[in-house]
């Protein structure tokens, strides 16, 4: 059967059981009730029946359900049967208070497998409530029941036992409900069912006391609505899942438990002031219950304080403690850093910090995964801390980052004693799961110099630097911070803010360098170069602010702009007649923009903006490209070729590139860099290395331009030598695009004079 009607069938025994209820109260009479009563009962020993087919509950709890079940039947079926002053009412009010034992030992059996993360705070809630609510039983109900019962000693210690295992109840449904564990319906439903037996047993009770009048109909209906809602709960598909603790609620009811326990213990209270004891019994049963719940109040307030303490600790410990390594972290760090600093000024110490970083920690997450990387991690902790001396103190302060601190430095030959140390322990292998693994370490040193670094985070981040300076040197190295270092990533941090208003403040600017054809002399296309000029102003030269726009992400707004500039600049010089029709540009493109998946539309907008031919563009790339993720460059240098617009290798000769990459990709050009350029005139080997490039670019078909032609003999050897296409200060330094008809016309006047003489013409 599928779970959904027997979910179903769950509700509609509940929602039988409040009509039934309901109608007890409001319509049938006593003969119709006693019949109810009974097939109420029945029913529950039918729904155990399905349960057991179909949900399949713990086998455990199957004895104490069928015990309870059969228990509650005879005794609807007895209790009719005897009076109520003949001896064989034993036997009913035997079988009910078996059903409260077995109740009470079911509940029991659940809370244990559901008590959650604080069973001790749990349960002391679930004590506290059960003993108020003795209390409770006790003065209202059990002792004027002992004091006025007529029945004989034997029925009336029954009752009693039974109202008192109604506390035991209280305890395991309060337990029950105070817990964190998620309340599935069937939970809600035996909660339901309990607390309506618990009334109808306390309306029972305080008729039989003689305090107040009350009609049995009113507790017979709180026993229907019970049973009924004991069989919706076994009927239930998360009967099954009753004795598992399941999910924990995000949530727990602290305020349901702060309230029940309050309650449960200042009612007690104002009874016992108001109410007078009726005997000696009668006192003794008040003092010892108050006593005990006096106790168990004082044990839960000492477990909570202790608790509360022991929370504490550990969310200090949590806050200035790695996770992962279990090392201090950089708060932590600082703290010892700055401790160190404030004693080092009496004893003559000098404290050092070292900034360590694993060396291509990312490509170990990539390839061996993030939990290798973790285990790396914990690996290099354990190694730095057994290599070290005991004076050290090693921290973790972010993902592959640690910082150690040696406060018995005195002076930073010490602190490079220790730095040589963590070197040479990365030497062995660390031992993972996954295999040995080497890994290299970068560091970074600062010692305590009161005219330089006064902080602790001044410290800190001196280390910092001078751990990058390490990496910038090759990886696997020791460098030690100076002045200097905290003077250029001042200058590097001005440069990168400003970097970011460079644009609208129009402080940018492209200059061009024309590209003539070698055997004619003409001018066949331009270069766009970037310059910036900033509002002080002062130049920040390309070498300096282009690395870092490349890893700040501005190159990307940048060059989309850059390349929309060249393109109108060179519709303009068309249109003017300034330069032929069919003249190119050449625009540098960084890997951070073919990485753009904006940049092939932001390259097909500028071309219709400008009302420039695709085959016009040409767009120049470094070999880096080619090796660094080339298919994702590959496949937008693909899409722009197809389009029409072309791709050429600027400085070729000074990077990584082989023949099967030039032949992979959709290259047209190569731009010899100027390097091989400078010697060309008197270095045979220069000229015969220049002569191999040509000859390949011509094998492959590649158009050929050379870079940093500055001398009229080393134009000549590229006449000899066949290169098609020419730059350089010989033929003109950048310009200004205003400055570019001027320039041309120079050109085109002594076009062929220089081509053969070597006289430049702007000079």
């Amino acid at each position: 059967m599928n779970s959904a009607p027997i979910s179903r069938l769950s509700w509609v025994l509940a929602g039988l059981g409040v009509g039934l209820g309901s109608a007890i109260i409001y319509g049938f009479p006593a003969q119709i009730i006693d019949i109810v009563y009974l097939f109420a009962a029945c029913q529950v020993v039918v729904c155990l029946a399905i349960s057991a087919r179909y949900n399949k509950p713990d086998r455990v709890l199957w004895p104490a359900l069928f015990i309870l079940a059969i228990a509650l039947v005879s005794a609807q079926v007895w209790d009719p049967l005897v009076d109520t002053t003949d001896q064989l009412q034993v036997a009913p009010e035997s079988l009910y208070l078996l059903v409260q034992v077995t109740l009470a030992i079911g509940l029991l059996f659940i809370i244990r497998r559901r008590i959650g993360n604080d069973p001790i705070s749990v349960l002391g809630d679930g004590l506290i409530a059960a003993l108020g609510s003795w209390f409770l039983i006790w003065v209202l109900l059990l002792q004027p029941t002992l004091e006025s019962s007529n029945a004989s000693v034997a029925v009336t210690a029954i009752q009693g036992a039974t109202l008192a295992t109604s506390a035991i109840v209280l305890f395991s449904l309060a337990t029950l409900l105070f817990g964190d564990a998620s309340r599935t319906p069937s939970v809600w439903l035996i909660a339901g069912a309990i607390t309506f037996t618990l009334v109808g047993d306390f309306l029972f009770a305080a008729h039989e006391s003689g305090r107040v009048q009350i009609d049995e109909k009113f507790s017979t209906a709180s026993y229907v609505l019970c049973l009924f809602l004991c069989s919706a709960a076994f009927v239930h598909p998360t009967i099954s899942t009753i004795t598992i603790h399941g999910p924990t609620r995000s949530a727990r009811p602290l305020l349901g438990r702060l309230i029940t326990t309050t309650a449960a213990l200042t009612v007690p209270v104002v009874v016992l002031a108001l109410s007078e004891p009726v005997d000696n019994n009668d006192r003794t049963v008040r003092a010892v219950s108050i006593f005990v719940l006096t106790i168990a109040v004082t044990a839960r307030v000492i477990h909570a304080v202790r608790a509360n303490a022991i929370t504490q600790r550990a969310l200090v410990v949590s806050a200035q403690t790695d996770a992962l390594t279990g090392l201090p972290n950089r708060s932590l760090m600082l703290t010892h850093v700055h401790s160190a600093l404030a004693t080092a000024e009496f004893d003559g110490r000098h404290p050092s910090v070292l900034f360590i970083d694993v060396d291509r920690f990312k490509n170990i997450n990539d390839s061996l995964g993030h939990q290798a990387g973790d285990d790396v991690l914990i690996a290099v902790s354990q190694r730095l801390e057994n290599a070290l001396p005991d004076r050290c103190i090693v921290g973790r302060i972010s993902g592959d980052e640690f910082v150690i601190l040696d406060p018995g430095t005195r002076g930073t030959s010490d602190a490079m004693l220790i730095a040589d140390t963590i070197l040479e322990s990365f030497n062995e292998p660390l031992s993972l799961r996954q295999g040995d693994v080497f890994v290299s370490t970068s560091i970074g040193v600062a010692t305590y110099k009161q005219h330089v670094s006064s902080t602790a985070d001044d410290l800190l981040r001196h280390a910092d630097t001078a751990m990058y300076r390490a990496k910038d040197a090759g990886r696997n190295c020791v460098a030690i911070f100076d002045e200097s270092m905290l003077e250029r990533v001042t200058q590097r941090l001005a440069i990168e803010t400003s970097l970011y208003r460079a644009l609208e403040r129009r402080e940018l600017r492209l200059v061009h360098q024309p590209i003539i054809d070698v055997d004619l002399g003409d001018v066949v296309g331009f270069e766009a170069l970037m310059r910036w000029t900033r509002e002080d102003g002062s130049i920040v030269s390309p070498a300096e602010f282009i690395p870092i726009a490349e890893e700040t992400g501005t190159i990307v707004p940048i060059g989309a702009w850059a390349l929309l500039e060249a393109l109108t600049h060179l519709r303009g010089w068309i249109n003017e007649g300034i330069c032929s029709r069919d003249a190119t540009m050449s625009v540098n493109v960084s890997p951070r923009q073919l990485h753009d998946p904006n940049f092939v539309p932001v390259v097909h907008e500028a071309l219709l903006r400008s009302h420039i031919a695709p085959d016009q563009l040409w767009l120049e790339v470094t070999e880096g490209v080619m090796i660094a993720q080339p298919d994702q460059a590959l496949d937008t240098l693909t899409r722009l070729c197809e389009y029409g617009v072309r791709v050429a290798i600027d400085d070729f000769g000074t990077g990584y590139s082989s023949l099967s990459l030039l032949q992979k990709f959709p290259i047209q050009r190569l731009k010899i860099d100027q390097s091989f350029i400078h010697g060309l005139a008197d270095d045979l080997g220069a000229r015969s290395l220049v002569r191999t490039i040509i000859a390949m670019g011509d094998s492959l078909g590649l158009d050929m331009v050379a870079e940093g032609v500055e001398t009229a003999a080393q134009l000549r050897a590229l006449v000899d030598l066949r290169c098609s296409k020419a730059q350089g200060y010989l033929i003109s330094h950048p310009v200004a695009p205003s400055m570019m008809a001027t320039t041309i016309a120079s050109l085109e006047q002594f076009g062929g004079w220089s081509k053969t003489k070597g006289q430049n013409p702007n000079s």
